[in-house]
């Protein structure tokens, strides 16, 4: 046995060897052998002298559309035997569950555009056509549903406007879901609910721009804030390769409290991508590039008086390392449901469903898009992986059962087992390249609860291939010792979990052993080290 995995194995308390063997993490470590002859280092600071900085959780939120498979056939499924007496999948619910989701984003999305808010409460409901993705909305799952999931998950609800409806239809789903009193109050209460349901965060419709679109944001936010003060409003900023434009601060910024920024970074849109592990951790540093573009174009509008500082906030409402698949769409016309060619496009989405897709790329690529987040939570205050469930989202969702993919086990890793304050960290090592593009090989951040006490350290390992001894460097502090530590990785970077194989890719709580501050990663992997201060 060579000399890291001997290293590995003394680290790894005995009580807990035998069940990390059969679970398969002793197998990855071997598969890095000492025919490897070079070593990769890299070392983390942690500035102990700075003040620790509270991040908002919301920074761990979800988005849900109405496409695909996220709604019908994910967390509302009525005919299904999983599913409870309202039409919610208990194994969806318990699932979403323990990702402790603080948010979530409904009902768009592109699809938002075609939605009326009036179709989807009552009695009386009747399928509309989606014109955007071409298929029927039953209209099933409505405003009281969403506030039903939101209950069950105990999280936030955000509710996204139609940004193609006028100001007034806006108004009035605002009055309906929080007003004790008027027309749509009424309508509420009528339909069975007579408490108000205290939706606190809106957008001004979805990924639009232009002048006409700038003082819609402009009247919305106005009349939202004269109903209540407290709302928390948002409207399109960025997306994609855009720039925020500069008349929406001076003409809407005193109304909103957030700008909203999406982007996908494999664009799946026509054409289904699947490029391989290093090829998609060369964009994990984009993010970061991406929030530092945001950030400074609110600073600018701070600096030159067109809003309050620190007034706006980002929230990053769409996020994933991929894009999901929808061939032929959008649309802004009807379409022929029985045409042999819009069968075939709508069938094509269920590629993105394709389990092998959904690797340890995607795992770390989320643990760096988070660590990006936080390292710059004084500005970013949520973050809405999209979607959480099907197509690309961390759960997926199928008639029996569900899969728990790579990327939700980072989720659930960072939610459960951070701490609450974001310390600033340095990392300097080597560089990992893929021809042309190059990424640091390690990414790392250092959290601390409140008493400065319990420390949680999130140390990514970008390296398909190698381990490397990564030195934490904690002010005075010398690690030596055994710590409690959850790791997650694969036997290959090509790892992925199926209906089959549930768990090919989960975490393990494991001991790591720090000597001189120097701890080894394996790699492709991603580790949340637990550090108890004296």
């Amino acid at each position: 046995m060579g000399g890291f995995t001997e290293t590995v194995r003394k680290t790894i308390d005995s009580d807990m060897k035998n069940s990390l063997i059969m679970v398969g993490l002793i197998f990855c470590v071997i598969s890095c052998d000492t025919q490897k002859k070079i070593s990769i280092h890299a070392s983390v600071t942690i500035k102990t002298d700075t003040d620790p900085k509270l991040y908002n959780p919301m920074i761990f939120g979800g988005f849900l559309e109405h496409f695909g498979k996220q709604i019908y056939g994910g967390v509302f499924d009525p005919e299904s035997p999983l599913s409870d007496n309202k039409g919610f999948r208990t194994d969806v619910i318990k699932a979403l569950n323990e990702l402790k989701v603080p948010i979530i984003r409904w009902p768009g999305g592109c699809f938002v555009d075609g939605y009326h808010w009036i179709n989807g409460v009552g009695d009386n409901r009747k399928p509309t056509d989606d014109v955007r993705w071409g298929v029927i909305e039953p209209n099933t799952f409505g405003t009281h549903e969403f506030i039903e999931l939101c209950r069950l998950l105990d999280t936030e609800p955000y509710i996204c406007h139609n940004g193609l409806a006028e100001v007034e239809e806006m108004i009035n789903w605002v009055e309906y879901s929080n007003s004790n009193e008027g027309e749509f109050a009424e309508m509420r209460k009528y339909n069975g609910h007579p408490s108000p349901l205290n939706v606190k965060i809106w957008s001004v419709g979805n990924e639009r721009s232009g002048v006409d679109y700038i003082h819609k944001v402009r009247d919305a936010g106005l009349a939202m804030k004269r109903m209540d003060s407290s709302l928390l409003v948002t409207c399109s900023g960025i997306h994609g390769n855009s720039r925020i434009d500069p008349y929406l601060f001076e003409a809407a910024g005193e109304y909103l409290d957030y700008i909203s920024a999406h982007q996908y970074w494999i664009e799946n849109w026509q054409n289904l991508e699947k490029p391989d592990y290093l090829s998609c951790i060369m964009l994990s540093e984009k993010p970061e590039a991406y929030i530092q573009e945001v950030m400074n174009q609110i600073q600018t509008a701070e600096e030159e008086g067109q809003i309050k500082k620190g007034q706006i906030k980002i929230a990053f409402d769409e996020w994933n390392l991929r894009s999901w698949h929808h061939p032929g769409f959008q649309r802004f016309e009807k379409v022929n449901y029985e045409d042999p060619e819009i069968i075939k496009l709508i069938q094509a989405r269920d590629k993105s469903l394709e389990p092998s897709i959904y690797n340890l790329s995607d795992a770390l690529f989320s643990a760096s898009f988070l660590n990006s987040c936080l390292r710059n939570s004084d500005y970013v205050t949520m973050a809405n992986i999209a979607p959480l469930v099907n197509q690309t989202g961390p759960l997926f969702v199928h008639p029996s059962g569900i899969v728990k993919r790579t990327h939700f086990h980072t989720l659930e890793m960072y939610v459960n087992n951070l701490q609450k304050y974001i310390v600033n960290s340095e990392t300097i090592g080597d560089i990992l390249s893929d021809g042309k593009d190059s990424v640091s090989v390690v990414d790392a951040i250092a959290t601390v609860d409140k008493k400065g006490e319990r420390w949680a350290v999130s140390l990514v390992n970008r390296h398909p291939t190698d381990n490397i001894k990564c030195k934490v460097i904690m002010g005075d502090m010398v690690l030596n010792g055994t710590y409690n530590a959850k790791i997650l990785t694969g036997e290959s970077t090509d790892s992925y979990n199926d209906i089959n194989n549930p768990h090919r890719v989960a975490p393990k709580e494991i001991k790591l052993k720090f000597r001189d501050g120097i701890i080894q990663l394996p790699p492709h992997s991603l580790t949340i080290v637990e550090i108890i201060s004296d």
